[in-house]
Protein backbone atom coordinates (compact mmCIF):
# COMPACT_ATOMS: atom_id res chain seq x y z
CA UNK A 1 0.00 0.00 0.00
CA UNK A 2 1.26 3.65 -0.80
CA UNK A 3 2.19 5.40 2.17
CA UNK A 4 0.51 9.34 1.54
CA UNK A 5 3.16 12.03 2.23
CA UNK A 6 3.04 15.15 5.02
CA UNK A 7 3.68 18.37 4.36
CA UNK A 8 3.66 20.94 7.00
CA UNK A 9 3.10 24.29 5.81
CA UNK A 10 3.69 27.82 7.24
CA UNK A 11 6.90 27.10 8.94
CA UNK A 12 8.40 30.31 10.77
CA UNK A 13 10.28 28.82 13.71
CA UNK A 14 13.10 26.63 14.45
CA UNK A 15 11.39 24.92 16.92
CA UNK A 16 8.19 24.31 14.78
CA UNK A 17 10.74 23.27 11.95
CA UNK A 18 12.31 20.22 14.06
CA UNK A 19 9.78 19.24 15.94
CA UNK A 20 7.70 18.78 12.69
CA UNK A 21 10.29 16.53 11.56
CA UNK A 22 10.57 14.77 14.78
CA UNK A 23 6.90 13.74 14.28
CA UNK A 24 7.80 12.39 10.54
CA UNK A 25 6.60 14.82 8.70
CA UNK A 26 8.31 14.37 5.06
CA UNK A 27 8.34 17.81 4.23
CA UNK A 28 8.43 21.66 5.03
CA UNK A 29 6.84 24.70 3.73
CA UNK A 30 8.02 28.03 3.86
CA UNK A 31 5.78 31.06 2.69
CA UNK A 32 7.18 33.89 1.02
CA UNK A 33 3.79 35.58 0.36
CA UNK A 34 3.89 39.13 2.06
CA UNK A 35 0.43 39.74 2.94
CA UNK A 36 0.51 36.16 4.46
CA UNK A 37 0.55 35.86 8.30
CA UNK A 38 3.21 32.58 8.03
CA UNK A 39 5.33 34.79 6.17
CA UNK A 40 8.70 34.27 6.98
CA UNK A 41 12.09 36.18 6.07
CA UNK A 42 14.79 34.36 3.68
CA UNK A 43 17.25 34.51 6.18
CA UNK A 44 15.39 32.94 8.88
CA UNK A 45 14.26 30.13 6.32
CA UNK A 46 17.95 29.35 5.25
CA UNK A 47 19.12 28.72 9.12
CA UNK A 48 15.89 26.33 9.69
CA UNK A 49 16.90 24.80 6.08
CA UNK A 50 20.67 24.62 6.79
CA UNK A 51 19.71 22.54 10.66
CA UNK A 52 17.64 20.15 9.14
CA UNK A 53 18.43 16.06 8.68
CA UNK A 54 18.99 14.86 5.41
CA UNK A 55 15.44 13.30 3.39
CA UNK A 56 12.91 16.31 4.54
CA UNK A 57 12.25 18.04 1.20
CA UNK A 58 11.91 21.83 1.61
CA UNK A 59 9.57 23.52 -0.38
CA UNK A 60 9.22 27.71 -1.11
CA UNK A 61 5.79 29.05 -1.44
CA UNK A 62 5.20 32.34 -3.73
CA UNK A 63 2.50 33.70 -4.81
CA UNK A 64 2.50 35.64 -8.30
CA UNK A 65 5.89 36.91 -7.72
CA UNK A 66 8.64 37.20 -11.00
CA UNK A 67 10.28 34.37 -11.19
CA UNK A 68 13.83 36.18 -10.98
CA UNK A 69 12.95 36.94 -7.19
CA UNK A 70 11.92 33.80 -6.43
CA UNK A 71 15.21 31.79 -7.92
CA UNK A 72 17.02 34.87 -5.58
CA UNK A 73 14.86 33.30 -2.94
CA UNK A 74 15.82 29.54 -4.19
CA UNK A 75 19.19 30.23 -4.06
CA UNK A 76 19.39 32.19 -0.82
CA UNK A 77 18.02 29.73 1.06
CA UNK A 78 18.50 26.34 -0.27
CA UNK A 79 15.12 25.13 -0.88
CA UNK A 80 14.71 22.46 -2.81
CA UNK A 81 10.98 22.84 -4.63
CA UNK A 82 8.89 25.34 -5.44
CA UNK A 83 5.22 25.80 -4.52
CA UNK A 84 3.33 28.58 -7.31
CA UNK A 85 0.39 29.76 -5.23
CA UNK A 86 -1.04 32.64 -6.68
CA UNK A 87 -2.59 33.01 -10.48
CA UNK A 88 0.61 31.65 -11.94
CA UNK A 89 -0.39 30.53 -15.84
CA UNK A 90 0.76 26.90 -17.35
CA UNK A 91 3.32 29.04 -19.12
CA UNK A 92 4.41 30.66 -15.87
CA UNK A 93 5.16 27.02 -14.22
CA UNK A 94 8.18 26.77 -17.39
CA UNK A 95 10.69 29.52 -15.97
CA UNK A 96 11.86 27.92 -13.09
CA UNK A 97 14.80 25.08 -13.95
CA UNK A 98 16.21 23.41 -12.29
CA UNK A 99 13.87 23.19 -9.21
CA UNK A 100 11.08 21.48 -9.62
CA UNK A 101 7.84 23.05 -9.40
CA UNK A 102 4.31 22.08 -7.19
CA UNK A 103 1.70 24.43 -8.91
CA UNK A 104 -1.50 24.82 -6.17
CA UNK A 105 -4.77 25.60 -7.68
CA UNK A 106 -7.92 26.81 -5.64
CA UNK A 107 -10.80 24.12 -6.29
CA UNK A 108 -14.34 25.89 -6.50
CA UNK A 109 -16.38 23.47 -8.55
CA UNK A 110 -15.80 20.94 -11.11
CA UNK A 111 -14.56 23.58 -13.59
CA UNK A 112 -11.93 24.79 -11.68
CA UNK A 113 -10.49 20.96 -12.49
CA UNK A 114 -10.43 21.28 -15.95
CA UNK A 115 -7.23 21.24 -18.21
CA UNK A 116 -5.21 19.74 -15.43
CA UNK A 117 -2.53 18.07 -17.60
CA UNK A 118 -1.89 21.59 -18.85
CA UNK A 119 0.83 22.55 -16.34
CA UNK A 120 4.35 21.26 -16.56
CA UNK A 121 5.08 20.65 -13.09
CA UNK A 122 6.30 17.79 -10.86
CA UNK A 123 2.89 17.70 -8.69
CA UNK A 124 -0.33 19.46 -8.28
CA UNK A 125 -1.59 21.21 -5.08
CA UNK A 126 -5.39 21.63 -4.89
CA UNK A 127 -6.44 24.26 -2.38
CA UNK A 128 -10.01 25.32 -1.51
CA UNK A 129 -11.39 28.55 -3.14
CA UNK A 130 -11.00 31.69 -1.01
CA UNK A 131 -11.60 35.16 -2.20
CA UNK A 132 -9.29 36.42 1.00
CA UNK A 133 -6.80 34.13 0.60
CA UNK A 134 -4.11 31.94 -1.19
CA UNK A 135 -4.12 29.29 0.84
CA UNK A 136 -3.88 28.50 4.64
CA UNK A 137 -7.71 29.37 4.79
CA UNK A 138 -8.86 26.33 6.98
CA UNK A 139 -11.31 25.91 4.36
CA UNK A 140 -12.20 22.56 3.09
CA UNK A 141 -13.69 21.81 -0.72
CA UNK A 142 -15.49 18.87 -2.08
CA UNK A 143 -13.36 15.81 -2.35
CA UNK A 144 -15.80 14.47 -4.54
CA UNK A 145 -15.04 16.41 -7.32
CA UNK A 146 -11.42 15.07 -7.34
CA UNK A 147 -12.70 11.71 -7.38
CA UNK A 148 -14.05 12.24 -10.79
CA UNK A 149 -11.61 14.68 -12.16
CA UNK A 150 -8.74 13.06 -14.69
CA UNK A 151 -4.96 13.36 -12.88
CA UNK A 152 -2.22 12.42 -14.39
CA UNK A 153 0.28 14.07 -11.75
CA UNK A 154 0.89 13.71 -8.45
CA UNK A 155 -2.03 15.27 -6.27
CA UNK A 156 -1.21 17.04 -2.89
CA UNK A 157 -4.40 17.40 -0.81
CA UNK A 158 -4.98 20.69 0.86
CA UNK A 159 -7.83 23.02 2.44
CA UNK A 160 -9.34 22.39 5.67
CA UNK A 161 -7.36 19.37 6.64
CA UNK A 162 -7.00 18.35 10.18
CA UNK A 163 -6.17 15.46 12.90
CA UNK A 164 -10.14 14.66 12.54
CA UNK A 165 -10.63 14.39 9.16
CA UNK A 166 -7.03 13.51 7.10
CA UNK A 167 -7.71 9.86 8.00
CA UNK A 168 -11.12 10.32 5.61
CA UNK A 169 -9.72 12.28 3.44
CA UNK A 170 -7.17 9.95 2.28
CA UNK A 171 -9.37 7.28 2.23
CA UNK A 172 -11.88 9.33 -0.47
CA UNK A 173 -9.08 10.78 -2.36
CA UNK A 174 -5.56 8.62 -2.13
CA UNK A 175 -3.62 11.07 -2.33
CA UNK A 176 0.41 11.29 -3.00
CA UNK A 177 0.73 13.52 0.07
CA UNK A 178 -1.59 15.69 2.30
CA UNK A 179 -0.69 19.45 3.38
CA UNK A 180 -2.11 21.22 6.28
CA UNK A 181 -1.07 24.33 7.96
CA UNK A 182 -3.82 26.03 10.11
CA UNK A 183 -5.10 22.67 11.00
CA UNK A 184 -2.00 22.30 13.22
CA UNK A 185 -1.51 25.75 14.47
CA UNK A 186 -2.44 26.95 17.80
CA UNK A 187 -2.09 30.66 16.14
CA UNK A 188 -1.31 31.78 12.53
CA UNK A 189 2.63 31.14 11.97
CA UNK A 190 2.67 28.82 15.42
CA UNK A 191 2.25 25.35 15.06
CA UNK A 192 1.02 23.53 17.90
CA UNK A 193 3.29 20.24 17.83
CA UNK A 194 0.81 17.90 19.71
CA UNK A 195 -1.39 18.34 16.83
CA UNK A 196 1.27 17.97 14.40
CA UNK A 197 2.17 14.30 15.82
CA UNK A 198 -1.42 13.59 15.96
CA UNK A 199 -2.00 14.54 11.87
CA UNK A 200 0.76 12.32 11.05
CA UNK A 201 -0.05 9.69 12.96
CA UNK A 202 -3.64 9.80 11.42
CA UNK A 203 -2.58 9.92 8.03
CA UNK A 204 0.45 6.67 8.97
CA UNK A 205 -2.77 4.70 9.88
CA UNK A 206 -5.30 5.83 7.36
Amino acid sequence: MAVTRVKICGITNMDDAQGAVAAGADALGFVFHPASPRYVEPEAVADMVAALPPFVATVGLFVNMPAVKIHQIMVQTGLQLIQLHGDETAADCHLHPPYSVIKALRVRDEHSLNRLDDYPVAALLLDAWSDEHYGGSGRQFDWQLVRRATLNKPLILAGGLNPANVATAIQLVKPYAVDVSSGVEREPGHKDLTLVAQFIEQVRMA
